[in-house]
């Protein structure tokens, strides 16, 4: 079988950044899987999962426009530290979930100095170009359930 609309597709993958750095990979023997078509994974790595056989191994290089876009400053912003009321430590790094005029985003402290946080909203692939190595494990049909629902039900799953 070929990957196509609606297909269930199982791959592993390595993730690098454009410096070779490894940024993500499937645990070995857990294959990520997926519904081809509806916009589970990235745009430019669905496009170019389009036709790929089981046990076909690739490479694919996906620009920001096909990820996870290109950064925006405008989705970085100082905040007071008092905005972030009883939690008394706060990091570098540190993710929180807000509430925006576009809806719940994630954001993360990028900068502290004195009573001025930084926070970015971008995703943290934003801005990179991403570098796949990608091996097909499996393609087949979904079950009713996985097409009525637009996700492919592993274990766990109770819808």
């Amino acid at each position: 079988m070929q990957v196509a609309r609606n297909m269930v597709v199982a791959f592993e993958y390595q993730l690098k950044d454009a410096f070779g750095e490894v940024l993500d990979s499937s645990e070995k023997g857990e294959p990520m899987e997926y519904l081809h078509g509806v916009g589970g994974i990235i745009p430019g790595l669905e496009k170019a999962m389009e036709g790929r056989a089981v046990g076909e191994s690739f490479q694919v290089i996906v620009p920001p426009e096909d990820a996870y876009g290109p950064h925006n400053p405008k989705m970085v912003q100082k905040v007071s530290r008092s905005n972030f009321g009883d939690q008394k430590e706060i990091e570098l790094g540190m993710r929180f979930r807000v509430q925006t005029n576009i809806g719940p985003r994630i954001v993360t402290i990028v900068d502290i100095e004195g009573d001025d946080v930084t926070l970015d909203g971008n995703h943290e692939l934003a801005g990179e170009t991403l570098h796949f190595d990608i091996t097909v494990r499996n393609v087949r049909q979904p079950t009713p359930e996985e097409l009525e629902h637009g996700h492919v039900h592993g274990p766990g799953c109770n819808h």
